[in-house]
């Protein structure tokens, strides 16, 4: 089958724009210009000069229990500023739990596990916290054998109430019965636009990760729950760059009302129900409504099996209230020829103000042409791209080939991974601390 990205690129929309402006809607005591070192090489968007958990302790995580002496949860959640790093590789069982991750400062290394690198199953993460960084491991919780519309609702992972300067950079999550990644948490906590926009998550990078294969018929109580990425209502300074969405039936991702964000350069692989999707639910009437700011700009939808043929690759719902630039994205169907739908407007209310320049534009971004993010995603995106598991490679080569399929539960594609545990001693010398990029070979695609 012939690659999307070969045939003659479309401008949906407007022109596209590969610039920079900005506005925000609001300021904050802990912004980028506090930090003028960027967290790591290639770091983009609000959350970009986050410190992470630079100049802390390094702490070792030397077991791959669950918990206790030496375990990633017991690392994550001491005191300070810290580094975790990894001497052990494979896969730590979390048997149902959730990790909450509430001390601030922290830089979460798994690009220094000993190979295969360190996936979880069985469990998930919130973060409750400030100032985080995760980069380069894989969270698969799956249904952890629970019955059918049982109540395991869990995400991969999802920031909490208040989070802030939060990266998420080269990671891979597939088999969440809720979302697979998502910015979430309380949304109307106060009285005023203001206290609700200070509330909720603010300044939230998801990058080069891979978001796949969210449960559909599995252990939800609602039963059929498929979904990528949630944007929650009021969260602002939201990039959402490079991303591989694959086999999710919807969010992929969907903003809630009254949210600041820009979605650029992402690869959406086989949604069944929405792609992009900016949606205001009724939970506002009676409030004062919020005029959002969305980038939508340089995205590819590949339509799938799962796909209807007039599914568009952003729609536009509920209320509405929308200021949004959307430029350069493209869409095709299951041959390869241009798709027929770009945008749907299926609001009840509200107004869309479409813009020709850009509104609302990340720190440090330039998006490539839409043409070229196809390759580039299918490279970099996901935990070690030098040396991807067995599940990220197949959702890889199925968003290529268009086989990848929504499924029900892990056991659709063989089930858990099984990996020998590995050790290997962390040499700090190897590492720029400051940074967490490695001094010596392997190199990582950025």
């Amino acid at each position: 089958m012939r690659s999307p990205v070969s045939y003659l690129l479309r401008t949906l929309f407007c022109a596209a724009v590969v610039g920079a402006a900005s506005g925000a809607p609001a300021a904050s005591a802990s912004r980028s210009g506090d930090h003028p070192e960027l967290a790591f090489p290639g770091a983009l968007g609000w959350a970009a000069h986050t410190p992470g958990g630079r100049g802390g302790k390094i702490l070792r995580v030397t077991t791959l229990a669950a918990s206790g002496p030496g375990s990633f949860a017991e690392a994550v959640n001491s005191p300070g500023p810290r580094i975790v790093v990894f001497e052990v590789g494979g896969v730590i069982d979390l048997a149902s739990a959730t990790i909450r991750i509430k001390p601030p400062f922290l830089t979460i290394a798994g690009q220094t596990a000993p190979s295969p690198g360190i996936t979880f199953i069985r469990g998930g993460m919130l973060i409750d916290a400030h100032d985080v960084i995760v980069q380069h491991i894989r969270v698969r919780p799956g249904e952890a054998g629970r019955a059918k519309k049982s109540g395991w609702e869990i995400d991969g992972l999802s920031t909490l109430q208040g989070a802030r300067n939060i990266i998420v950079d080269h990671c891979s999550f597939t088999w969440a019965v809720d979302e697979n990644l998502s910015v979430s948490g309380k949304f109307f906590v106060g009285k005023t636009v203001a206290d609700w926009q200070r509330d909720a998550s603010q300044r939230v990078t998801f990058s080069h990760n891979i978001i796949a294969e969210g449960l559909n018929q599995s252990t939800h109580g609602k039963g059929a729950h498929s979904k990528g990425t949630l944007l929650m209502d009021n969260s602002s300074e939201v990039l959402v760059y490079g991303n591989l969405y694959a086999n999710n039936v919807e969010r992929n991702p969907q903003i809630k009302g009254g949210t600041f964000a820009a979605v650029i350069n992402n690869f959406i692989y086989n949604p069944q129900s929405t792609a992009i999707h900016y949606h205001m639910t009724d939970v506002w009437k009676g409030r004062e409504i919020v005029i959002a700011k969305n980038e939508i700009v340089g995205n590819v939808l590949r339509h799938g099996p799962n796909t209807p043929p007039a599914l568009a690759l952003f729609r536009f719902g509920g209320l509405g209230d929308l200021e949004l630039h959307a430029a350069d994205n493209l869409a095709f169907d299951r041959a390869g020829a241009p798709a027929k739908v770009i945008f749907e407007d299926t609001r009840y209310g509200g107004h869309l103000r479409s813009r020709d320049q850009p509104i609302y534009w990340p720190p440090g971004v330039t998006a490539m042409p839409a043409s070229q993010v196809q390759e580039y995603v299918f490279k970099n995106a996901g935990a070690r791209p030098w040396e991807r598991d067995a599940i990220d490679s197949r959702i890889v080569r199925q968003s290529g080939d268009g086989t990848g399929r929504v499924i029900d539960s892990e056991q659709d594609v063989g089930g858990y991974p099984v990996a020998a545990g590995t050790r290997r001693a962390f040499n700090p010398d190897a590492w720029d601390l400051r940074t967490m990029e490695p001094r010596i070979a392997p190199a990582m695609p950025r």
